[in-house]
């Protein structure tokens, strides 16, 4: 898992793809967070995406690095039950302006199970790293 998210952290914005009904959507996403040995991400439970991820949880995230070498990174999506997650995860990423009793969002956070992940040069075989 340290491989993985050492690729995320250097490659700084990565994308998620879900799928809504047939067609693909893929959008940027920058936060995570690595706790009890899984990556955590989070969505808002006020976007699309959240509710693409309720009726799909099959999801793929994609990250390139300047060395040209990009991460494959697939699973079902599995929402966390203790909101200690997505606290910890707006406090790390400064998201207190979107997530708060104001605004009345909140971030949903997930991680991925069933997750296969590649690190893949631009020419050659990848690497399978989980």
């Amino acid at each position: 898992m340290s491989k993985v998210k050492d690729f995320l952290a250097e490659a700084g914005v990565f994308f998620m793809a879900t799928v809504d009904g047939d067609q693909p959507k893929l959008r940027p996403l920058g936060a995570f967070i690595e706790e009890d040995g899984r990556l955590i991400f989070g969505v808002g439970d006020f976007k699309a995406v959240y509710r693409q991820m309720t009726a799909n949880p099959l999801v793929e995230i994609v990250a390139c690095k300047p060395d040209g070498h990009w991460l494959r990174y697939t699973g079902r999506a599995v929402f966390e039950d203790d909101y200690k997650y997505a606290e910890q995860m707006i406090r790390e990423s400064h998201l207190e302006m979107i997530y708060n009793e104001q605004t009345g969002n909140k971030l949903m956070a997930f991680h991925l199970e069933d997750a296969v992940a590649f690190d893949i040069p631009v020419m050659g075989e990848g690497e399978k790293l989980l």
